[in-house]
C-alpha cells in the first residue's frame, strides 16, 4: 500500500508522540519521577516518527510474508538507530544512548534486544496500526489537517533549532572545537536566555552524560593537514573516489560475467556510481571508529549496513524516478528482489577491504593536498556533482514520462522549454545507453 505525503507526515507526528510517551513512562518507572527523554522540549521523539515513516515507505511490499516483514523492520530500524546515534555523537560529541551493558550490542548504538522489538513493531504497524490511523486521519477535514501539520512542523523546527544551539553551547567549553563550532557557540551565546537555560537544565536531567566529560584543552593552532581524520572534506574526496572505482568495478564485473560492455553510471556526466560513492562515505563515517577491530567484526557490520543501504536506495529510486535499476528476484535468499544474501556478503567483504587496505592509502593521498587547493577542489567537485545529479534526475523523469504516456515522440502544447532541452540532449537512445538495466515501473 502506498501512502500519501499527507498521511506520512501525520504518521511522523503521531508515532513521535507515542514514542515520547513510551520513553517518558520507561524513565518514570526507572527513576521514579517525570523526565522528558525527548531530544526536543515538545512531546515528540522524532527518531520514532522517522522509523515509523521509514516502515510505511519501505516495507509494505513485504507485508505478504511475515518473516520478511519482521526481518525488514529489524534491519531498517537497526540501520536508522545506528546512523542516528553516530550522527548525534559526531555533532554533539557525546552518546545519547548506550547499550554497551546489554548483551549482543554493536558499539553501544544498537543491540539485539531492541532490534527484535523494532521488527515486531514493524509487523504491527504495517498490518494493523497504519491502516487504522489512515482511516482516522481521513476523518479529519483535510484543510484543518494541513493547517495543524504546518503549525506542528513550524513548532518542531523552532524547537529543534533552539535545542541544538543550547546543546552546542553546553559543549563548546568541553570539546576541541573547530572554527565552525566556534561560530555556532557565538550564536548560541546571543540566544542564551531563560528559554535556552530551561532547555539546558532539561537536557542535563534527561541525558546526564552531556556534562560528564571533563573539559579538554582547546586547540588554538590551525591544522596544517588537509581533511585530517574523518572530516567533511575527507568524506567528499572518498565519495568521488568510491563513485569512480565503483563504476569501473561494476563495468568490469558485467563485462566478465556477461561479455557485454555496458554503462554502470548513475549520472549522465562522467563514470560515477552514486550508490557506491555514498556507500563509501557511509562505511567510512560509520565504521571509522571500529577500523582497528577484527576482520570478522567489520565484515558483519558491513554486511548488515550494506544490505540495509542497498534496500533503501532501491526503494528510493523506484519511488522518485519510477525506475528499478537492479532486480535480484532470480537470486536465492533475496528480499523483494532489492537485495540478496550473496551481495550482502559482498558488502561485508568490501567493508573489510575498504577499511583495512584502501581507506588508509586513499586517506593519506587526500591529506597530501594543500589545504587551500584541496578546499577549492572539493567545493568545485561538490557543485559539479549537485548539478550532475539534478540534470540526471530531470533526464530520468522525462525519460519515464516519455515512455509511460501515449504520445511518445509527439510534441504537446504543454511541453516546456526544459522538456525540449531534455528530449534533444537526453533522448531514449542516450538514456538507454547510460542506464541499460533500468526498468520503468508503475
Amino acid at each position: 500500500m502506498a501512502y500519501s505525503f499527507y498521511e506520512l507526515v501525520w504518521f511522523f507526528f503521531i508515532y513521535s508522540f507515542v514514542g515520547w510517551c513510551g520513553e517518558v513512562c520507561l524513565a518514570a518507572i526507572q527513576k521514579r519521577r517525570f523526565i522528558n527523554r525527548g531530544f526536543v522540549s515538545s512531546p515528540f521523539c522524532p527518531i520514532y516518527g522517522i522509523g515509523a515513516v521509514s516502515f510505511a515507505v519501505f516495507l509494505p511490499e513485504l507485508s505478504e510474508n511475515l518473516f520478511f516483514l519482521f526481518l525488514g523492520g529489524f534491519i531498517l530500524a537497526s540501520f536508522i538507530e545506528f546512523v542516528t546515534g553516530v550522527l548525534l555523537e559526531k555533532i554533539f560529541h557525546k552518546k545519547w544512548w548506550d547499550y554497551s551493558k546489554i548483551r549482543f550490542n554493536f558499539e553501544g548504538y544498537i543491540c539485539l534486544r531492541y532490534s527484535l522489538l523494532w521488527g515486531i513493531f514493524a509487523v504491527l504497524l504495517i498490518l494493523f496500526a497504519n491502516p487504522f490511523l489512515q482511516t482516522v486521519i481521513h476523518m479529519l477535514p483535510e484543510l484543518l489537517g494541513k493547517i495543524l501539520l504546518w503549525i506542528l512542523s513550524a513548532l518542531l523546527v523552532v524547537d529543534c533549532i533552539g535545542t541544538g544551539l543550547t546543546i552546542l553551547g553546553m559543549q563548546k567549553k568541553m570539546l576541541q572545537v573547530s572554527e565552525w563550532s566556534e561560530e555556532i557557540g557565538k550564536i548560541s551565546k546571543l540566544l542564551e536566555n531563560a528559554i535556552t537555560e530551561k532547555i539546558r537544565k532539561r537536557m542535563v536531567k534527561a541525558f546526564p552524560a552531556l556534562e560528564e566529560r571533563k573539559a579538554e584543552k582547546k586547540e588554538t593552532a590551525e591544522t596544517k593537514v588537509f581533511a585530517q581524520g574523518c572530516s567533511f572534506y575527507k568524506l567528499v574526496g572518498l565519495f568521488f573516489i568510491g563513485a569512480f572505482l565503483g563504476d569501473v568495478t561494476e563495468t568490469i564485473f558485467c563485462f566478465v560475467t556477461t561479455d557485454v560492455l555496458m554503462s554502470r553510471s548513475s549520472v549522465v556526466y562522467g563514470p560515477f556510481s552514486i550508490v557506491w560513492g555514498l556507500g563509501c562515505m557511509l562505511l567510512t563515517a560509520v565504521l571509522y571508529r571500529i577500523k582497528d577491530k577484527s576482520d570478522s567484526y567489520i565484515f558483519v557490520a558491513g554486511t548488515l549496513l550494506g544490505g540495509a543501504y542497498e534496500y533503501i536506495c532501491s526503494v528510493f529510486t523506484e519511488l522518485v524516478f519510477g525506475t528499478v535499476f537492479w532486480d535480484y528476484s532470480g537470486f536465492m535468499f533475496n528480499l523483494g528482489g532489492r537485495i540478496n544474501l550473496l551481495y550482502c556478503f559482498f558488502w561485508g567483504i568490501a567493508a573489510v577491504v575498504w577499511m583495512k587496505f584502501l581507506y588508509p592509502v586513499l586517506s593519506k593521498w587526500i591529506e597530501k593536498l594543500p589545504v587551500k587547493a584541496g578546499t577549492i577542489l572539493c567545493n568545485i567537485a561538490i557543485v559539479f556533482m549537485i548539478f550532475n545529479c539534478i540534470i540526471s534526475s530531470l533526464a530520468l523523469s522525462r525519460y519515464t514520462e516519455r515512455n509511460t504516456n501515449g504520445d511518445i515522440g509527439q510534441k504537446t502544447e504543454t511541453e516546456s522549454g526544459l522538456d525540449e532541452f531534455l528530449d534533444t540532449h537526453f533522448d531514449d537512445e542516450r538514456m538507454e545507453r547510460i542506464y541499460p538495466n533500468a526498468k520503468i515501473v508503475e
